[in-house]
């Protein structure tokens, strides 16, 4: 029996959309205890088969749902006073936030710096109203709240990937393995991932700071592109900083979820009451320096209601009864 037919054995069914790819059942490292806070602490943990896309969702495949349905985005939409208190009205209207290089060196604890509001910028308009996607159809999509990826998924059949599928298909069996590709660094004769090359946030070496084309870069060993770099991507779980809190210590996890939606509240900004979800991957903003989160472990809190310039999303399908 070839490679292909076994997967397709274990699997059970064909994809169930186009450039889908089987990830079978497993057991692996979930987290790291090594960098980040919230990646802690690092557990073994099991999933269940389940399908994943290939790539990154691209403009042109949401532009295809757009056109099909007529869905209006998040960023597309009016803003409600009410929902942001304080804010200056000025800022009430469509849009999103986009990243915007700085002239120089900064202090990297100020991201307002290089992060700027900006009227006008959706999915079709990365860059504010005059910007367009003309010519990055085969690039992620990105100004999408985790509302435009559900609304997305449902239009296919599918879901997002929970978090524990997500870091599943992203070290394929590269078991507590640094990155997608192995436990060294990029070298300088292969590059790796679209994640930030140069003195960030001011000078991109030639090729990076801003999103690629979806496989511009090595697949890892399951064939997926982009699971390190290029955009963060949303997944269903809500976001907790303490995974595995309610599991049994001496047993192994089996399909594990976030927490509860009103505890994915942001504690330090309690007049704000926006649930957060897990995104993964890291972006082409993940610096060495600044933010080397385009590593499988890494996750981080994103509120519901925020696209942003770097943010994405992949689909997925699984047999069985995980919700969103």
């Amino acid at each position: 029996m070839t490679h292909e037919s076994q997967i397709m054995s274990a699997a059970g069914s064909n994809p169930p959309a186009a450039d889908m790819v089987w990830i079978p059942s497993g057991t692996f490292t979930m987290g790291s205890d090594r960098h980040y806070r919230e990646e802690a602490p690092a557990r073994d943990v099991s999933v269940d088969g389940f399908w994943i896309a290939r790539t990154p969702t691209t403009n042109a495949q949401y532009a295809e749902f757009v056109d099909a349905t007529g869905y209006v985005t998040v960023a597309e939409r009016p803003l409600d006073p009410d929902d942001y208190p304080g804010a200056p009205i000025e800022n009430l209207v469509p849009g999103s936030m986009v990243f915007v290089p700085t002239s120089g060196p900064v202090d990297l604890r100020h991201l307002s710096q290089w992060w700027v509001w900006t009227p006008g910028a959706s999915w079709g308009h990365p860059e504010g109203p005059r910007s367009t996607i003309d010519d990055r159809l085969q690039h992620p999509v990105v100004h999408v709240c985790a509302e435009d990826a559900l609304a997305y998924a449902e239009w296919k059949g599918l879901t997002l990937p929970t978090e524990a599928e997500w870091e599943r298909a992203a070290r394929a069996e590269l078991i507590g393995a640094e990155y997608t590709w192995g436990e060294d660094p990029e070298s300088s004769e292969l590059r790796r991932a679209n994640y930030y090359h140069g003195a960030f946030p001011y000078r991109a070496e030639p090729g990076y700071g801003a999103t690629t084309a979806v496989g511009t870069f090595p697949a890892n060993d399951f064939g997926l592109v982009d699971m390190a770099g290029n955009v963060w991507e949303w997944t269903c779980d809500w976001y907790v900083e303490k995974r595995f809190a309610d599991s049994d210590s001496c047993c192994i996890p089996r399909n594990p979820r976030g927490g509860a939606e009103q505890d994915s509240l942001d504690p330090n900004q309690p007049q704000f009451g926006i649930p957060r979800r897990v995104i993964k991957g890291g972006s082409f903003l993940c610096a060495d320096e600044y933010c080397m989160r385009y590593r499988p472990a890494a996750r981080r809190p994103q509120p519901i209601d925020t696209g942003m310039s770097h943010i994405g999303f992949r689909c997925a399908y699984r047999p069985g009864s995980i919700t969103t």
